[in-house]
């Protein structure tokens, strides 16, 4: 469900939630993954101002300081935002340092349930209206990580589940078993996605690729959410960033800067109109740390590029593609 005004709410997948097309993260990778951090409460406050309600967190990000973080900028605020957070089963040894090696646990119904309330006390929230596993299981049965979810809905503690970083396969699972199971079905997916696409899979092959074929006929045949994670390609390209000159993303940043210029926009706003363009993405997901980079990315979510403008991203992206395939061959 979209609207023609980008800068008002489109609702995510089949859920009640309404959400702005600009998700805010909190993996803060310049300002600090810790509780007390202002400079990320200003970015979390100037996104409220501004219109955007989409917020995104995890328990692995600073070991859950930026869900502390969260909870306290938008106090005051609770009926205003949407909360998305993820469950890793990546968790911090006790009393060990941060770079100590982490302890793997499975995702079974005691563990959610024990996870889901210290992301609550950390929110300072009674519930969570996404809750996501961020990477799969593959030890616990489909079925009883559905179950799990289910029994975490009916709790009242999160409103709707999805999934992170997970297959087009492993979605494809879940939502059969919703069909034939009296459980809350999977509300959506959060992925890697966006115009150029430097990381691979274990297979050396592209992530947004691989996205692209796999996961979006199943996001056109189930109408799930997608929240789009990482629109610039983890700072790549960002102005001013300096990459390695023989590599096939110097082309395509050309092509992506040519026409910001040509539309009087940023970078960067070319970059997020460009995944928001697929009808397979409901939101993005940036990490703006400065209210002037929420202010740019939020452009981009109401950039309409125009066909002109698509020709020429869209034939730069198969060029990218081609040369990063011979590349990584």
């Amino acid at each position: 469900m979209r609207s023609n005004d980008s800068r008002s709410l489109v609702r995510f997948g089949k859920t009640a939630l309404f959400v702005s097309r600009l998700c805010q993260g909190t993996a803060f990778r310049n300002l600090g993954r810790f509780a007390d951090n202002p400079e990320g409460r200003r970015v979390i406050e100037h996104c409220i101002d501004s219109g955007v309600n989409f917020f995104d967190s995890s328990n692995i990000y600073g070991w859950g300081g930026p869900e502390e973080a969260l909870g306290k900028a938008i106090a005051g605020h609770r009926d205003r935002v949407v909360i998305c957070t993820k469950i890793s089963p990546y968790l911090h040894p006790e009393g060990k340092d941060e770079n100590a090696p982490n302890n793997l646990e499975r995702f079974t119904k005691n563990f959610l349930f024990e996870q889901v309330e210290v992301s609550l006390k950390r929110l300072a929230t009674d519930n969570i209206d996404l809750y996501m596993l961020h990477q799969p299981d593959q030890a616990t049965p489909a079925e009883d990580i559905l179950n799990s979810m289910d029994a975490l809905e009916r709790s009242g503690k999160i409103r709707y589940w999805g999934v992170s970083n997970h297959s087009g396969a492993q979605v494809t699972k879940y939502i059969e078993l919703g069909k034939t199971a009296d459980t809350a079905p999977i509300a959506g997916i959060e992925d890697y996605y966006n115009i150029a696409g430097e990381s691979l899979n274990d297979a050396c092959e592209s992530r947004v690729v691989q996205l692209e074929e796999e996961m979006f006929p199943v996001l056109r045949r189930s109408d799930l959410g997608m929240l789009a994670f990482s629109p610039l390609d983890a700072g790549l390209l960002a102005p001013g960033i300096q990459v390695d000159q023989e590599s096939p993303i110097v082309a395509l940043k050309k092509a992506i800067d040519k026409v910001a210029v040509n539309l009087g926009v940023s970078l960067a706003a070319v970059s997020i109109a460009w995944v928001l363009h697929h009808s397979e993405v409901t939101c993005v997901l940036a990490g703006s740390e400065s209210p002037e980079h929420v202010d740019d990315n939020l452009a981009g979510t109401e950039l309409e590029l125009p066909q002109e403008a698509l020709y020429v991203l869209d034939a730069a992206v198969g060029d990218y593609r081609l040369k990063q395939k011979v590349k990584n061959s």
